[in-house]
């Protein structure tokens, strides 16, 4: 059972600090730049920053889907995801890039044992890869 992750990354133009403001509000950005992998989301603490608590289930593929409760914590120019209900954590890292920031989007997990979890850790990734290009571009829209 080793770590399977993800990664994906974009530039946006805009001010770094202006960038990680819009990712951890879940209240007001994080429901406009999901992409149609999301349902059923919904913020039930908080709602901007450190200590907000928001799930929703992530319809990965048309026979795959995990129900999430992330739980955030903020760090410099660090939002952390932790989902409750198993090992996944997302974490969204903004650096300063030239007149703007990139955003980089890392999703990881604990990932399962045997055939499964070498199959697992082929493509898993590049499914999730997909979304997280998704959502990055909706950000990137979102912040104009």
């Amino acid at each position: 059972m080793g770590q399977v992750s993800a990664s994906s990354s974009i530039v946006v133009a805009a001010d770094a600090q202006r960038v990680l403001d819009a990712i951890a509000d879940y209240k007001t950005v994080r429901p406009r730049i999901l992409s149609s992998h999301y349902r059923d989301y919904q913020v039930l603490e908080g709602g901007v920053g450190a200590g907000t608590v928001a799930e929703w289930t992530l319809q990965a593929t048309d026979t795959r889907s995990r129900d999430v409760r992330a739980v955030v914590s903020v760090a410099d120019s660090i939002v952390t995801e932790r989902d409750k209900n198993s090992s996944m954590v997302n974490t969204w890292t903004v650096t300063p890039d030239g007149s703007g920031a990139q955003v980089t989007l890392r999703t990881t997990w604990q990932g399962a044992g045997g055939v499964k979890g070498i199959f697992e850790g082929i493509f898993a990734p590049l499914g999730l890869k997909k979304i997280q290009a998704e959502v990055l571009a909706n950000l990137k829209r979102e912040i104009g």
